[in-house]
């Protein structure tokens, strides 16, 4: 099979990497760019970049992604970029009419040392962006971090364009980290249900889930708008979720604007959404409705009724660190045992928090930061497991060692749906938890012998 070469001693490897368990940061960075309104995301590098990152998103969203770029040659790999981007920047406003152009860089563009602020700064000077038109820029080379980390710059440059009102506006800024677009919708739905009013960024609902309605339209009409994120310098309270995805933009927007930040995780399954919920009942001074606690106990019901089929079951991990946290968090609240655990993201924090949550499991769990899923498969081989949950490329791993397998997290390429259907919240925690029972049940009707072949379960 595919992948029956990796073999099951496991060697240490330093400079090698196999399969890596992650992307690029401009990958990262586009996304949280779409979800700014009516804006082009910009890739500052090579044709080759550009149509990678803009492939993969669309692959993963199955919605045309629409990006420009500096279309590096020659002449600009050696003298740099500033000529290209700087016409870019007049061709994209001229010929597209964006509000907002997101640039963010590449490997390239980072090892010539092009200077975005140098060359966003020249642009204004020589009069190519228009009046009332917004240019903002994250560096985001390849060689480091991943793509969460590009989220988070370009999520930070957003927060660098706020601006300091004499007067509190009265909403809490919400970061809401790389989710899905329907969990973005989900945690606008959960805040309105507490009386909370929130400032998104970035959201890309109704930007890449948006409807087929056979009319054209160059900018969907989701996004945060360009007002709403400099008016986050006047928020009451920022709420960032994920370490990774979020927290840079929120303490950025403490030191600047002195508004103050609460970083939790994200709020998948129970006890993360309890936190959530909690947060932004505290910092809106509302009560949690009826509404949200029936949603928690039909959670709560579902757990109990099938928990014969979750206790004990071996779970591998692969993903991105604020995801794997709570999901961590999640399985083993419900008693199942995450076992083998890999992002591709460094961060000793990430281990650190790993361990903490499963230090009542009574066993020594793997995890590893900056990993990869040769080396999650090794962890298989050595130690079998009932379910693995992460991306599509996990698909090879449970073909080979004939697991159950759900897929969640980035890129999901062979599937259809995720993008429509939340995994955060209450209701979100109800879909995980019918994805994980589907498999296993499936599992369990398919090895059962006869005399245990049962029409009720």
């Amino acid at each position: 099979m595919l992948l029956r070469h990796t073999p099951k001693e496991i060697s240490e490897r330093k400079a090698l990497m196999i399969n890596p368990a992650k992307t690029c940061q401009p990958i990262g960075a586009m996304y949280a760019a779409l979800g700014i309104k009516d804006c082009l995301p910009h890739s500052h590098g090579s044709q080759g970049c550009c149509a990678y990152h803009r492939s993969t998103l669309t692959r993963h969203y199955k919605e045309p992604i629409s990006a420009a770029t500096s279309s590096f040659t020659e002449g600009a790999s050696v003298f740099g970029g500033q000529a290209n981007l700087v016409q870019a920047i007049d061709n994209i406003f001229t010929v597209y009419e964006p509000k907002v152009v997101a640039v963010h860089t590449t490997c390239l563009s980072e090892t010539i040392g092009d200077d975005l602020p140098q060359i966003f700064d020249k642009a204004k000077k020589d009069k190519k962006v228009p009046e009332g038109k917004t240019v903002l820029g994250a560096p985001t080379p390849s060689y480091v971090g991943s793509h969460v980390t590009g989220f988070s710059n370009m999520v930070k440059a957003m927060a660098a364009m706020a601006e300091q009102g004499e007067q509190k506006n009265g909403k809490i800024n919400l970061i809401p980290g790389w989710v899905e677009p329907a969990d973005m919708e989900e945690i606008k739905r959960l805040a309105g249900l507490v009386g909370a009013k929130i400032n998104m960024f970035p959201d890309t609902s109704g930007v890449l889930d948006g409807p087929l309605t056979g009319k054209y339209k160059m900018f969907p009409d989701g996004g945060t708008s360009i007002e709403d994120i400099k008016a986050s310098g006047g928020g009451i309270g920022t709420l960032a979720l994920g370490e990774w995805c979020s927290a840079d933009a929120a303490r950025l927007l403490d030191t600047t604007c002195k508004v103050p930040c609460s970083v939790i995780d994200m709020p998948f399954g129970l006890k993360a959404t309890d936190r959530f919920i909690d947060a932004l009942r505290t910092i809106a001074g509302t009560s949690v409705p009826d509404e949200i606690a029936i949603e928690r106990g039909k959670l709560v019901d579902m757990v109990s009724d099938m928990h014969q089929y979750l206790y004990g079951k071996k779970v591998a991990l692969v993903g991105d660190p604020d995801q794997l946290i709570a999901m961590t968090e999640f399985l083993v609240s419900i008693d199942m045992s995450p076992v083998h655990i890999v992002t591709g993201t460094p961060g000793k924090k990430f281990e650190k928090r790993i361990k903490e949550i499963t230090a009542d499991m009574g066993r020594e769990v793997n995890v590893k930061a900056a990993g990869d899923m040769f080396l999650l498969h090794q962890w298989i081989k050595n130690e079998p497991v009932d379910l693995i949950i992460g991306n599509t490329y996990c698909k090879y791993i449970a073909r080979d060692e004939d697991l159950p397998f759900v897929r969640w997290g980035f890129p999901i390429l062979d599937r259809q749906g995720h993008q429509h259907f939340p995994t955060v919240g209450y209701k979100g925690g109800l879909r995980l938890l019918e994805q994980i029972l589907g498999v296993l049940l499936d599992r369990k009707d398919r090895d059962d012998p006869e005399e245990k072949f049962e029409l009720v379960l």
